[in-house]
């Protein structure tokens, strides 16, 4: 996603108020609003195998935590973001329809335009959030997964095709196989062709 800037500062409640009227989504970072465009094909796929698989875990388990995607905020101190995917298990944070305070696990699909971005401000940003137990860094172009856990103290694990991931907050695997589905990238095609040789 290609993100605008805006000049103008904006209150919290200003914010929200747009927000809820507005077509176009917007992240508010120190007061200043941006502008968020439309996803790749790619980086749609992406996502929604991630909230598919989430989804399916946390229903079979009749889990009390729910997962949302790309249409629900998320607040850090005076700061609002639109994660590509989180869940959410507290029970109080259910209470506001518009943003969620207490995520578990944070998942931003990168992006040329983003990358810097999720990699720095938000991982930053993200890993205040006392909650937070997990965050994900998906690449797009290749099949390669960044994952930071609270319990390594945000350390970087990588995963690739034949791995497993493993959320312990949620006590959930999903192979990287899954999130990749239907991805068209040249990592994708190449481990395909592999398992119909092998």
């Amino acid at each position: 996603m290609r993100v605008s800037y805006a000049e103008n500062r904006l209150s919290e409640a200003d914010y929200l108020e747009g927000e809820q009227d507005g077509q176009i989504r917007h992240e508010l970072i120190d007061g200043i609003a941006y502008a968020m465009t439309g996803a790749s094909d790619k980086h749609n796929k992406i996502s929604g195998n991630i909230f598919a698989e989430l989804r399916n875990v946390l229903k079979q388990r009749q889990s009390p935590c729910t997962a949302y995607i790309n249409d629900m905020k998320v607040k850090v101190q005076n700061d609002f973001y639109y994660p590509d995917v989180m869940v959410v298990c507290d029970r109080q944070d259910h209470e506001n329809d518009y943003y969620k305070t207490r995520p578990v696990i944070i998942i931003e699909v990168l992006s040329p335009a983003t990358r810097r971005i999720d990699k720095t401000l938000k991982r930053e940003a993200y890993s205040s959030l006392e909650s937070l137990q997990e965050y994900v860094l998906v690449e797009q172009d290749k099949a390669e997964i960044e994952v930071f856990t609270r319990q390594s103290g945000w350390q970087a694990a990588y995963y690739y095709l034949g791995d497993t991931i493993y959320l312990e907050s949620i006590d959930a695997s999903i192979s990287v196989e899954d999130i990749y589905y239907q991805v068209d990238n040249e990592d994708v095609s190449a481990f395909i062709q592999e398992q119909r040789q092998s």
